[in-house]
């Protein structure tokens, strides 16, 4: 799978049932495998109290990758 099929899935925390952002990028550990998925954080998520506008879902933090959607457990 390459990193422009997963930009095109809806990220969807299943905490909260709430389509989270948009991939923009991986994260790679020091041996160069894939950490976890780099998300824009859309609009209404942004927190008052954080500048963040992106954050990494954590590989194992991913519980399925979809034909569509990438449903992620995360506590934001």
């Amino acid at each position: 799978m390459r990193l422009s099929d997963l930009q095109d899935k809806t990220v969807i925390n299943l905490i909260d049932g709430k389509d989270i952002g948009n991939i923009i990028d991986i994260s790679l550990d020091e041996n160069g495998k894939t950490d976890g998925l780099i998300v824009e954080k859309h609009r209404f998520i942004i927190s008052y109290f954080t500048s963040k506008k992106e954050f990494v879902v954590k590989w194992e933090q991913i519980e399925k990758i979809g034909e569509d959607v990438i449903l992620v457990k995360v506590v934001y």
